[in-house]
């Protein structure tokens, strides 16, 4: 088995077997890839199934000095994967990575915004501009219901349920689940629908795509992220964001005025409740008004 073939192997796998999505594929096997053009560099002729421990400690101590310590510890987990993989597949029988450590690093909590940053980003946007009123809808969906940006430009007119106060999102791993949405996101979507979108052609395929670009395609992942830094060049904010920050942001809110930590968790599509935990780290109001109300010493 050489390298491309033991890669490709392991994309369907990803996909088959975790029903990961094509991004979280691409950035598992690109450590891969980086790890084979090594191998080829350095004239080191080994496979998969014989590469031992020392030939990875020399790609990872290589790789250290061009990355930081988070980067080589996503690159160290995803080898470990790999050759999990290749010993769940009997393909091999131990683990090389199995005592290569990575580096400690401190939990990386989430930038988020104010309620007031969030209603000047959104201000800020041009509605005399042909794609404004579709821009604020979009900025709107994804606060209301903290969409990721791969959610909101994949959701489908048929996605919306709002007689029910829901909309159906399919999340990492094509996994799906039905958000609350607000009413007032509500009224912008159905304003965008029966005033913007009737006048646009759909191109084919995208006839029940929610938001499209002026050619009657969907919108891109930069498009977006192009959109919301725009806006916030005009209101002066100086934070680093990216669309991923309106989820961070929805989230921190909800948690603020007191909402439950496992809604949020389903809310968000998380797997495990560890993940949404971090949000608790970014209000420590928040414990302290837990205590406040809850605690028999109160």
């Amino acid at each position: 088995m050489n390298w491309n073939i033991a890669i490709k192997d392991y994309q369907t796998f990803l996909k088959i077997e975790r029903g990961l999505s094509i991004n979280t594929i691409n950035s598992y096997t690109n450590d891969l890839e980086k790890l084979s053009k090594f191998l080829s560099e350095n004239e080191i002729s080994i496979s998969p199934i014989a590469i031992d421990e020392t030939v990875i400690q020399q790609f990872i101590y290589d790789a250290a000095k061009k990355i930081n310590a988070r980067s080589q510890a996503r690159l160290i987990s995803g080898l470990k994967s790999f050759f999990e993989y290749l010993v769940f597949e009997d393909y091999r029988k131990t683990n090389p990575t199995d005592l290569i450590e990575a580096p400690k690093i401190g939990r990386k909590l989430p930038d988020t915004l104010s309620e007031e940053e969030i209603d000047a980003l959104i201000g800020a946007i041009d509605l005399s501009h042909p794609q404004g009123e579709r821009n604020r809808t979009i900025l709107e969906t994804m606060y209301s219901c903290g969409l990721r940006v791969s959610e909101v430009i994949t959701l489908k007119i048929s996605d919306l349920f709002f007689d029910e106060g829901f909309i159906r999102v399919l999340g990492k791993g094509n996994k799906e689940r039905f958000v609350p949405i607000h009413t007032q996101a509500q009224k912008f979507i159905q304003s965008y629908i029966n005033v913007i979108r009737i006048h646009e052609k759909p191109q084919k395929n995208h006839e029940d795509t929610l938001f499209l670009n002026r050619r009657g395609k969907g919108l891109t992942r930069q498009m977006i992220f192009m959109m919301i830094n725009e806006n916030a060049t005009k209101i002066n904010l100086k934070k680093k964001i990216s669309p991923h920050t309106f989820r961070h942001s929805f989230a921190t809110h909800l948690l603020k005025y007191g909402a439950d930590l496992r809604a949020i968790q389903q809310m968000l599509g998380h797997e495990s409740i560890t993940t949404t935990e971090i949000y608790v780290h970014l209000d420590k109001s928040y414990l302290r008004e837990v205590v406040e109300t809850y605690h028999p010493r109160r």
